[in-house]
């Protein structure tokens, strides 16, 4: 259950898993008390359940933490008979894979499954319930199914990263450790997370020591032996929690130590020792280890998708890319023991039919994953299908669905680039993003990032407000509304709100989550309305746009925003109308659309709503409340600094358009309140965060954004000053 705290304890190398999970009691805060369980005078409560299995046993010890926290004690059992709850898995229940069903037999509260991830999910929803104050007989029957089955998190790795650089690599020491890895995994299962993906450029020598290929690492016994129990005892505690490990690949990639031994390149090389090499190590990987439940493959990168800019690499045709990944990968896991999941990326370089071509012909005996990046990499701008990255153009190509596929299905990508730093959570936006993309051809989501790792909380500065040991931990409610409601779309805001109660005390649940759907919005809107496309294109916490994309005016002058750039860009979100093109149309909004001065009206309602919360909590709340406060705080003040330049925007625009004095002094007026709510940002969080890595790509050149290596909310402060002067001049200077 995502709302209660885990005691921490130290994790002895080689502790048995089910001990584990056994031994980790569950407490609640002080303020927060579990209702006696039962109507019942006796102290004890039996359930019954089958502790050996171990998705089932790590469900019930969230039940008998609940119970513990209500000053009750339980015992388990095999045996039902008496039993004050029942965790079983049956067959012919007529209930979905990864559902349940809480009914009343008897005296017994019953809790019935057809696989052992529907029995842990069905023993988490009533350990939720005695958390929100329901006794075992209160608790009502009730029938769950997952609304879309594959609910996956996107997690890339430090080591052979696709983003090298400060900001992967300091992840590394905290990556190796499984217990991080435990507690990840933890909030993976009790979030109804079902899918952990693993993504860097080649993986697999960190696996195996190739038989045929031992010149693949330069790893020592001891080292291979350490890296073979890192990645076994990995995939084994995901299955213990209902999730089906996978490792992601970019493509035609090797290792350093491999490409000096044989003269290849690193990247690219499409020579026949690389195909020997990569049928041969796909099946060994998967020959052993037998918890691995699929492998990975992405078009894209290093199949010379951009050979106008890298002289000497190979030419490949669609055609060809899919030739290489049937005869290498997919070769490789059809040449294995024992069948594993094929998750084929539709990014770049593909082509549909190629692509249903060697789906086709591969014949694998489970559904193919075919994963499509939602509005490319920032999805957190609109609900909308406007672009995905399948092709060069970003045009959406509805061939992949279009005839229905009987082999696969389309998982949409939901890329966060936008927001590192700041807490963040708004269960209507995801709400209607499942609601208006929900098909017949698709079946899950995949969530995560590719600028960011939620491991090691590298911004964050030590303290007495810090109750947390990893960045996913502080961004605990982005976690828990996504996967949640990935299971469940209709679950009720009340879940959420008593998540935050059990952290934060009586009566903060509704005020707080109001006040987190208020501030969320202001990243959504600023990617709606500025169109971006690859990862460094926006990153919307920071107002930053460090590479120049979908048309419009860049200035090349810094990776920050300038008033000059949002007034030239289109939108993304279809319903909202650019500065540009409401100046054009004279200030008129058609129906159905949202002018940028309405946009700035819902920025400005949002800042104040979420202020008034703050001066709510401020006096009297805690150290960690205080922590989250603050990042509520900043989103209300960058809301605020939105609405004011949006508004800037359009003064300045009509100055420029008939020279009306009156609009460029507005202009300044609103720059000079957007100067000030930038100094309240940068106050705020200079308190607390310290400046971090971020930009680490300098392949596409240019002047931007090179002030976005480091980021800080204070570093743009010139920036924020430049809008004024550029607010005083006649209009920005066009590149010739």
């Amino acid at each position: 259950m995502p709302v209660l705290k885990r005691t921490r304890r130290p994790v002895r190398p080689g502790m048995p898993a089910l001990l584990l999970v056994l031994c980790l009691p569950l407490a609640v805060p002080a303020q927060v008390r579990v209702k006696s369980a039962s109507t019942g005078t006796h102290a004890g409560v039996k359930i019954a359940c089958d502790t050996s299995n171990q998705p089932v046993a790590f469900g019930v010890a969230h039940i008998t933490g609940a119970l513990k926290a209500a000053g009750q004690t339980a015992t388990l059992t095999p045996d039902k008979t008496g039993a004050d709850v029942a965790v079983s898995i049956a067959a012919n229940t007529g209930l979905q894979k990864e559902g349940f069903r809480i009914a009343r037999e008897g005296g017994t509260l019953a809790v019935t499954a057809p696989d052992a991830a529907g029995a842990m999910y069905g023993a988490l929803e009533v350990a939720e319930q005695l958390g929100m104050g329901k006794t075992l007989n209160s608790i009502q029957p009730q029938t769950h199914t997952p609304h879309l089955t594959v609910r996956a998190i996107k997690f890339d790795l430090p080591w052979s990263p696709y983003r090298p650089g400060e900001a992967q690599e300091q992840h590394v020491a905290v990556c190796r450790d499984l217990t991080f890895w435990r507690r990840f995994l933890d909030q993976m299962a009790e979030n109804r997370y079902n899918m952990l993906t693993l993504w860097n450029v080649h993986p697999f020598s960190y696996m195996v020591k190739p038989t045929h290929f031992p010149e693949a690492n330069n790893y020592s016994p001891q080292e291979m032996a350490q890296w073979q129990h890192f990645w076994t005892t990995l995939f084994r505690m995901a299955r213990e929690r209902g999730i089906a490990p996978f490792i992601v690949n970019w493509n035609i990639a090797v290792s350093p130590e491999f490409a000096r031994y044989h003269h290849v390149r690193e990247r690219n090389d499409t020579s026949a020792i690389v195909k020997q090499y990569t049928k041969e190590v796909v099946t060994q990987v998967i020959n052993e280890y037998p918890d691995l439940a699929g492998i990975g493959i992405t078009l894209a990168d290093w199949m010379s998708n951009f050979n106008q800019s890298r002289d000497g690499l190979p030419m490949m045709t669609p055609k060809d890319r899919e030739d290489w990944i049937e005869e290498t990968v997919v070769a490789g896991i059809r040449a294995a023991n024992r069948p594993v999941q094929l998750l084929h990326r539709s990014v770049l370089s593909a082509d549909p039919a190629e692509m249903r071509r060697v789906i086709d012909n591969a014949a694998l005996p489970d559904t193919t994953l075919v994963e499509i990046k939602f509005n490319m990499s920032h999805a957190y701008s609109s609900p909308v299908l406007t672009l995905t990255h399948d092709s060069q153009s970003g045009k959406v190509d509805d061939r992949y669905w279009n005839p229905l596929p009987d082999n696969y299905r389309v998982q949409w990508m939901v890329r966060n680039e936008d927001f590192f730093i700041l807490r963040w959570g708004q269960a209507d936006y995801i709400r209607r993003h499942i609601a208006q993309n929900t098909h017949p051809y698709m079946n899950g989501y995949f969530v995560g990032s590719e600028g960011y790792i939620p491991a090691k909380d590298y911004s964050h500065l030590p303290g007495p407000h810090r109750n947390w040991d990893y960045a996913f931990e502080k961004q605990w409610l982005f976690y828990l509304l996504w996967g949640r409601l990935l299971y469940e779309p209709a679950t009720p805001d009340a879940v959420f709100e008593t998540a935050f109660e059990h952290r934060f005390g009586p009566h903060t649940g509704g005020p707080l989550f109001k006040a987190y759907t208020a501030a969320s919005n202001m990243p959504i809107r600023l990617a709606g309305f500025f169109a971006a496309t690859w990862d460094y294109t926006l990153y919307s916490e920071g107002f930053l746009a460090p590479f120049g994309a979908n048309g419009g005016y860049y200035d090349d002058v810094s990776s920050f925003i300038s008033i000059d750039e949002l007034i030239d860009h289109p939108t993304l979100e279809p319903s909202w109308i650019s500065i540009r093109d409401f100046i054009k149309g004279g200030q008129t909004v058609p129906t159905g659309k949202i002018s940028p001065l309405m946009l700035a009206d819902s920025l400005e309602a949002d800042s104040r709503l979420i202020l008034q919360t703050v001066q709510q909590f401020r006096k009297s709340a805690a150290a960690p409340l205080q922590c989250e406060l603050d990042d509520l705080a900043t989103w209300a003040y960058l809301s605020s600094y939105f609405a004011n330049k949006l508004r800037a925007g359009v003064a300045l625009a009509i100055y420029r358009q008939g020279h009306d004095m009156a609009q460029q002094q507005q202009a300044i007026r609103l720059l000079g309140k957007c100067l000030t709510d930038w100094q309240q940002v940068s106050r705020i969080t200079s308190s607390h965060y310290r400046e971090v890595a971020y930009v680490d790509d300098e392949a596409f050149g240019g002047n931007a954004f090179k002030d976005a290596k480091r980021f800080s909310w204070s570093k743009f402060l010139p920036q924020v000053q430049r809008d004024l002067e550029l607010a005083k001049g006649d209009g920005p200077a066009r590149k010739k």
